[in-house]
């Protein structure tokens, strides 16, 4: 089991919405730690980006506490927060005529002298954030010439450039093929480990949540419909609960598959109680 006090962000009663009276999220009790992955999922609706934008800062809780380590988190700056929190959004722009090296240049912003002045460190770690994503041999390319995997694998630089502790992505591999998405996530598991991020990914893929993260937030509706290992979260019965469909499991080359079935009749999304270890 992960400690709590080991957590570099914690989340305790979180809630979101429009008002007091007006709550669509929460109450979330969540410890996020680093050299884990979480995958973050549900149906659509569930709450799943707003809760990425409260553990970036972008968004504030209508109540309970974020903190980072021992601070809560909007006491931080926003260049301080950016140099330890990077949130890549579902579709990032970027101009068109930008280079793939400009592009992950912008990452080092919060770094810069007056926010102006590139040094020799910031070229060093923008060409190092290229090569880890395998997006040094397109450097010089426009972004409008690259094809939708190179162009993630362009923006994840761009948040490695960052230098974060924690990075937060809200479905990155959608509208992606099978293999970049399958690229993606070998790369963020990849990343996690050696650079020992907190990865927190948004997607509705539960199979590559299944396979590659260590722990699973399951919503539903605004609430924590079960968190803990991945393995203890992402099982048939918790999951039908919550999406009203069948699903059975099969196993393949040691590894287990969900496989959605039919919809159920008559279902509605049922609050299970925590599984495990996120606090």
């Amino acid at each position: 089991m992960t400690k709590t006090d080991d957590a570099i962000i914690q989340l305790r009663g979180v809630r979101f919405g429009y008002g007091a009276s007006r709550m669509f999220l929460g109450p979330i009790d969540l410890d996020i730690h680093r050299s884990r992955m979480l995958a973050v999922v549900g149906p659509n609706g569930a709450g799943k980006s707003t809760l990425l934008r409260l553990i970036a800062g972008l968004v504030k809780p209508g109540a309970g506490d974020v903190r980072f380590g021992d601070a809560p988190l909007d006491s931080l700056p926003p260049r301080e927060r950016a140099r330890h929190i990077t949130f890549l959004p579902q579709k990032p722009v970027a101009p068109a005529s930008t280079s793939a090296m400009e592009i992950v240049s912008l990452g080092r912003h919060p770094h810069r002298k007056f926010g102006l002045f590139e040094s020799a460190t910031d070229r060093i770690t923008v060409e190092r954030s290229m090569e880890q994503t395998g997006t040094m041999p397109f450097a010089s390319r426009r972004m409008d010439t690259l094809s939708g995997g190179e162009a993630q694998r362009v923006h994840l630089a761009a948040a490695l450039a960052q230098q974060p502790k924690v990075l937060l992505l809200d479905e990155p591999t959608a509208e992606l093929d099978l293999r970049f998405q399958l690229q993606i996530f070998e790369l963020l598991r990849e990343l996690t480990d050696r650079e020992k991020l907190a990865t927190i990914v948004v997607t509705h893929d539960l199979n590559l949540a299944r396979r590659f993260s260590d722990d699973a937030l399951l919503l539903s509706a605004g609430h924590v419909a079960a968190k803990g290992p991945t393995e203890t979260v992402l099982v048939p019965e918790t999951l039908e609960a919550v999406y009203g469909v069948g699903f059975k499991t099969a196993e393949c080359e040691n590894q287990t598959w969900l496989l959605a079935q039919n919809p159920i009749e008559d279902s509605s999304a049922t609050i299970i109680d925590d599984l495990g270890t996120l606090g």
